[in-house]
């Protein structure tokens, strides 16, 4: 699995000019069943994704066609970690990284 932390290295106004196309890429990842949680960092300097399993340059293939990565509005730092406990709602995945 994945975290994904996005930095905004543009101002927010150009950064929220985007956030419609950046959502509707979003809202693709979840209904293609590749993104299990996304959201704002507290204090708004970027965003937060969890990716579910897959090879890493399938990953960075698919956050290339993000609008703000496009449009260079922010940098990605991709940290990738074995989940060995989750929780019941999370163990479908955990199956599917083990088989």
């Amino acid at each position: 699995m994945y975290v994904v932390l996005l930095e905004y290295i543009k101002p927010l106004a150009e950064v929220d000019y985007a956030l419609p196309e950046h959502v509707d890429w979003l809202n693709k990842q979840y209904e293609a069943g590749r993104f299990l949680a996304s959201g704002r960092q507290v204090p708004r300097v970027g965003g937060v994704i969890i990716v579910r399993p897959m090879p890493r340059g399938r990953l960075d293939a698919l956050l290339a066609t993000d609008p703000f990565a496009q449009q260079k509005l922010a940098r990605y730092r991709v940290v990738e970690f074995e989940a060995t406990r989750t929780a019941p709602e999370l163990a479908k995945v955990n199956e599917a990284v083990s088989t």
